[in-house]
């Protein structure tokens, strides 16, 4: 998805109730994040979890904080374009955008409005993808 779009998913569309992360304003009972799923490396939460063991959002979507950072189809640009219905971000780059946070980041990353950016050809241990199809 675009960052717009993604964010919308997040933020639970027209249902949302505004909340700090996807779906809860306590980052625990809708993310796998480094206080409960880093465990120093030695724990059996170790590492990313399967999708839908955490609450989800308004929409019903599971795990758009923590778990796995996830890449946009967006170019990064220094300013969220916001004053558009849809907006779609930088027409080009060197990097893409990323959101939600993983289970290596702290809650702040998880926010639904904590915004990074990443080479396009660049693999962590800790960055997905979330697919999503159009009607265009």
């Amino acid at each position: 998805p675009t960052e717009a779009e993604w964010e919308y998913a997040a933020r639970g569309g027209q249902q949302t109730h505004n909340y700090d992360y996807s779906g809860s304003n306590t980052v625990g009972d809708v993310a796998w994040y480094l206080d409960n799923s880093y465990a120093l490396g030695s724990g059996a939460d170790y590492g990313a979890h399967p999708v839908g063991t955490k609450a989800a959002n308004e929409l019903g979507i599971y795990d758009m904080s923590g778990n796995v950072w996830e890449r946009c189809s967006d170019w990064y640009g220094n300013v969220y374009p916001s004053s558009a219905d849809n907006p779609t971000g930088a027409s080009s780059g060197s990097y893409r955008v990323g959101r939600g946070g993983s289970w290596s980041s702290s809650a702040a990353y998880c926010r639904v409005s904590y915004r990074y950016y990443e080479a396009p050809g660049a693999r962590y241990y800790n960055v997905g993808f979330r697919l999503a199809c159009s009607s265009n």
